[in-house]
């Protein structure tokens, strides 16, 4: 039987509206409220007016890193809005539109800060918001519709995740959840306060850098594996996970620099980050090569170690030192966004790992 020589056609995706642009920049503009105005302590009674900190004249001396700070937290929103105002309004509208948002949002923040003794509203920092929207609206803008419709990343998103959106938001939380300082590389989840409180090392039974090799070891294994068990066969996925922890790497290789000062940037990359990393990366390759069920104990296994061992061995001393001579002052309201993505991230991998086994063994 002779074929009919047709070429199967490819999927084309249509350049339509993308409802996860709409969704993210929503919660991006509530992370940006809640890291501006947290920690709510407003008090009314202070007799200064709405628009005071409109009136009031500019500062002689204006921080760089505020600045810097104010323009680089107001370039997503911009992209986003770019992206979710998409098909209906284009160009130099979808541009006027990011950088109006951008303005209305924060001078709304500036209004709100009148009553937050904490917090000193300025027009600096309205017009650096305003100049981040203004940036991240002109990046978005020369995309082009595949990428403002979202079918370059809905194609992607479908070949490497399907229907996983909770395993693809764990995906893209991961590296942020680093930020947070911890007493061993990848030891997120540490619920307990012990590092301020000081650690009782008369009954430690490993050294300090054995025991973050093992924790970065154990903690990579498992979330190597329990991706394994969500994204799709056809993903690249052993080069999705080293794009991952590269990722992870500098993030938080920058935001170290920005909490504790530039020469310090990789003091947390000690010779037991190292080779936890290089150990569980092994462990990750020939890991990947089992059965679903194992993995799925394994990954289970893994995360649940990790959760004991940061929240009862206990911390390393000079970590605890560090702790104590840490003045947050410049990302105070950030670290504590981040701290709360720290403590959630093994909670909700073990709800997806719990939620989704039946799926998981279908496969």
């Amino acid at each position: 039987m002779k074929s009919s020589g047709r070429v199967p056609r490819k999927l084309a995706w249509p350049l339509t509206a993308m409802p996860l642009a709409r969704a993210f920049a929503i919660i991006y503009g509530l992370l940006v409220i809640y890291a501006s105005i947290n920690p709510f302590d407003f008090d009314f009674q202070n007799g200064v007016t709405a628009d005071a900190w409109w009136d009031a004249p500019m500062p002689r001396a204006i921080p760089v890193f505020d600045l810097i700070a104010n323009v680089l937290a107001y370039i997503p929103l911009g992209f986003l809005i770019v992206f979710a105002v998409y098909p209906r309004w284009r160009g130099i509208t979808a541009l006027a539109l990011a950088v109006g948002f951008s303005a209305i949002l924060a001078s709304s923040v500036e209004t709100m800060q009148i009553w937050l003794p904490t917090r000193i509203p300025s027009k600096t920092d309205w017009w650096a918001n305003i100049s981040g929207g203004l940036i991240g609206a002109l990046l978005a803008i020369p995309l082009g519709p595949r990428w403002l419709s979202g079918s370059i990343l809905r194609r992607q998103f479908d070949r490497w995740f399907g229907m996983n959106w909770a395993l693809c938001v764990l995906f893209l939380l991961f590296p942020w959840a680093q930020i947070y300082p911890q007493s061993s590389w990848l030891g997120m989840g540490a619920w307990s306060n012990q590092a301020f409180i000081g650690a009782d090392w008369g009954l430690l039974v490993l050294n300090p850098a054995l025991q973050e090799m093992l924790i970065t070891a154990i903690c990579w294994l498992g979330t190597g594996l329990l991706f394994s068990l969500g994204i799709n066969q056809k993903a690249p996925l052993w080069r999705l996970l080293n794009i991952l922890l590269f990722i992870s790497v500098v993030i938080k290789t920058i935001f170290t620099a920005l909490q504790f000062g530039f020469e310090f940037g990789f003091s947390w990359l000690t010779a037991g980050s190292v080779w936890g990393m290089i150990i569980g990366a092994v462990g990750l390759k020939f890991g990947l090569r089992l059965a679903t069920k194992i993995r799925y104990s394994i990954a289970l296994a893994c995360l649940l170690l990790v959760i004991f061992a940061v929240n009862w061995l206990p911390h390393n001393p000079y970590f605890v030192l560090t702790l104590r001579a840490w003045h947050q002052g410049r990302l105070l309201h950030f670290n504590d966004l981040m701290q709360w993505v720290s403590w959630l991230w093994l909670p909700f991998a073990l709800l997806w790992l719990n939620l989704s086994n039946k799926s998981i063994f279908q496969k």
